[in-house]
């Protein structure tokens, strides 16, 4: 299965980057450019258009569509195609439901960001469309963390699982959104973490999320062909919405640890469950850090400003590339670490635990000290 999972790598590049050719012409002639967002967003627009979030959407969901419609009505066709699939119809149909439902999701949060990049629609009512559709996926669809949880606290069914589930989808959903203030950083660090998580499940033999994962990856790769610096196309919140709500939600599928079985590839130790945390240390640090500021500053956290990780690499003195540059290479060493965590021992995992903390807390330091030295000048 590794050739076709590694095949949608290329099948999602192949839509998404002429997609994104014909997107950079069409968002000029219809003026479908860099919009200023809700009130009080601080944004230095450009003559850009911010559509790019369709072609990576249809990089990943034409390929799934097709998948999904020939499982659910001619199997036989999609056996041809990918003859090793046949092994495992019994679990491609019994995952049918959570598929679509994931791809509905989708959906909508794509919808709702094409519609808030040109004409915004505020925070609040895009936080409450997300938990929405969180809270769907969760509830009512195979798609949960930590599924024990229950019983570890003591809660009735699957509720502590659901809020977890919901929290962390949201979370993510934003943290990307987040990311997407300079060229190539969202698209970039989004690739890196599918390509580490595909890895991931490859391991792990959970093929059909790998293809998954190796769609997104593909269709980020043809999108940043077009959004690298000085990029010709952004992917507006039409990309990435989609982008943080499908690494969240296909991470949410991802089964991490088995405690019960010693021999499990990806291990068995119960703080495996930390790896999707690990691999997504950088933009999980961008939100939280950024929300912090602005919530001292008295600012509310969903309105945007120049105060992010990328901003303020670029105050310590790199250039945009260069910070977005440091930023794509700070993702992969916290994610490549994270992929064995659950495989290693005790006082190893918590090395990675350690050298993840102290990356992000040496930025943190080196920030602080830059920041204070400006000041005292």
């Amino acid at each position: 299965m590794i050739p076709y999972v590694l095949a949608c790598i290329a099948l999602g590049f192949a839509i998404a980057c002429p997609v994104t050719a014909i997107l950079v012409r069409l968002g000029h002639r219809v003026g479908a450019l860099d919009s200023a967002g809700s009130a009080g967003h601080v944004k230095v627009l450009r003559k850009v258009p911010n559509i790019g979030g369709v072609a990576i959407f249809w990089g990943f969901a034409a390929p799934v569509f097709f998948a999904l419609f020939t499982i659910s009505l001619r199997p036989d066709e999609l056996f041809r195609l990918v003859p090793p699939a046949a092994a495992f119809e019994a679990r491609l149909r019994e995952a049918l439901p959570t598929a679509w439902a994931l791809l509905g999701g989708a959906v909508v949060l794509h919808v709702m960001g094409l519609i808030d990049d040109r004409k915004a629609l505020g925070p609040l009512l895009k936080l409450g469309l997300q938990v929405g559709v969180a809270v769907v996926v969760a509830t009512f669809f195979d798609v949960r963390l930590l599924a024990a949880l229950g019983e570890w606290w003591g809660t009735p069914g699957d509720l502590a699982s659901i809020v977890v589930t919901v929290l962390w989808i949201v979370l993510v959903t934003n943290a990307m959104n987040f990311l997407d203030n300079m060229d190539g950083l969202s698209g970039g660090l989004g690739a890196i973490a599918a390509l580490i998580l595909m890895t991931a499940t490859i391991v792990n033999g959970q093929w059909f999320i790998a293809a998954q994962l190796g769609l997104l990856a593909g269709s980020l790769g043809g999108f940043l062909v077009f959004n690298r610096p000085p990029a010709r196309i952004f992917m507006g919140d039409g990309g990435s919405l989609v982008l943080g709500f499908l690494l969240a939600t296909l991470t949410a599928r991802t089964t991490f640890i088995d405690t019960s079985n010693p021999e499990f590839a990806l291990g068995s130790a119960w703080y495996g469950v930390f790896m999707p945390v690990v691999v997504l240390a950088i933009p999980l640090y961008d939100i939280i850090s950024v929300s912090a500021i602005r919530i001292a500053q008295g600012k509310s956290p969903l309105v945007g400003d120049h105060q992010h990780f990328s901003h303020r690499l670029v105050k310590l003195g790199l250039s945009r590339s260069r910070a977005v540059g440091v930023l794509w290479m700070l993702g992969a060493v916290t994610g490549i670490s994270g992929v064995v965590l659950g495989t290693l021992k005790p006082w190893q995992a918590a090395l990675v635990g350690v050298q993840t903390l102290l990356v992000l807390v040496v930025i943190a330091v080196l920030e602080r000290a830059v920041l204070k030295g400006r000041d005292a000048e």
